[in-house]
C-alpha cells in the first residue's frame, strides 16, 4: 500500500520524473541513499518522498531488490517519456546528471527511430520486390518490352538469352514465377524456349537460364507472336 502524499502534486510529479530519470542512467540497480539524494531537494524530509517510490513500485515502473532500486524497461520507459513532457518538469532545476540523463534518452530514441525507420523501409522495399510484378499478364507485358529491348540493343538476331532477361528484370519477381511464366509464355506460342549451345556459358548462366521436364535446359527466348 502506498505512503499518504503530504506533497504538493507538481513537487510529486518532479520527483517521480528525476527518480525514473536517476535510475534510467544508472542502468544498474540503486540503494535508496543515493537516489534520495538525486530525488530529494535539500532541506527536505526523505520520507516526504517514500511516497513516491511506493507509487512506481505499484504500477510497475521500478522494482526493488537486495541490490536497490532499478527501472523496469516496458512501463518505467514509457512512464519517463510522458513525465518529461509535463510542465512541472520544466520549472524543476537541471543539474548536470539531469541533462546527461536526458542526453541519453534523446539518443536512445533517436536510435529507436532509426531503427524502426530502417525497418520500415526495408518492409517497405520487399514489399515492393514482391508486389512489383503481381500476376502473370504483368510478368508477360514487362518481359517482351526487355526482350525487344535487349533484341534491339544487341543485335541478337531474335535469340535473347534467357538468363539476361532474368538479369534485368531482376528482384522484381521470384525465381519460381520468372520460370513458370516463362514455361506459361511459350505454352500460349509467345515465346518459344530454346536449347542449342552457349559458348560463353557458366554455372550461373545455367542456372539462371530455365529447365523444362522434357526438353531440358533451355538457353534463349524467341518470340513467336
Amino acid at each position: 500500500m502506498s505512503s499518504k502524499n503530504t506533497l504538493p502534486e507538481n513537487k510529486i510529479n518532479q520527483a517521480k520524473t528525476r527518480l525514473l530519470l536517476a535510475l534510467f542512467v544508472a542502468e544498474e540497480p540503486m540503494m535508496k541513499s543515493k537516489l534520495n539524494d538525486k530525488v530529494v531537494p535539500s532541506k527536505e524530509k526523505a520520507t516526504d518522498y517514500q511516497s513516491v517510490f511506493d507509487e512506481l513500485l505499484e504500477v510497475g515502473a521500478i522494482k526493488k531488490s537486495d541490490k536497490g532500486y532499478s527501472l523496469v524497461p516496458s512501463v518505467g520507459f514509457k512512464l519517463l517519456d510522458e513525465s518529461l513532457k509535463d510542465r512541472d518538469f520544466e520549472n524543476n532545476v537541471i543539474g548536470t546528471w539531469v541533462a546527461n540523463g536526458l542526453l541519453k534518452l534523446i539518443r536512445k530514441n533517436d536510435s529507436e527511430i532509426n531503427s524502426f525507420t530502417e525497418f520500415h523501409n526495408q518492409t517497405q522495399i520487399e514489399e515492393s520486390v514482391n508486389e512489383a510484378i503481381p500476376s502473370y499478364d504483368k510478368f508477360k507485358d514487362i518481359a517482351l518490352e526487355v526482350y525487344e529491348e535487349l533484341n534491339r540493343n544487341y543485335n541478337l538476331d531474335n535469340l535473347v538469352p534467357i538468363y539476361r532477361i532474368r538479369k534485368e528484370i531482376g528482384e522484381k519477381v521470384s525465381r519460381e514465377n520468372f520460370n513458370q511464366w516463362m514455361l506459361e509464355m511459350q505454352k500460349k506460342d509467345i515465346l518459344q524456349l530454346i536449347g542449342g549451345e552457349m559458348t560463353d556459358i557458366t554455372p550461373q548462366k545455367a542456372e539462371d537460364s530455365i529447365t523444362t521436364k522434357l526438353s531440358g535446359l533451355r538457353y534463349y527466348a524467341k518470340r513467336i507472336v
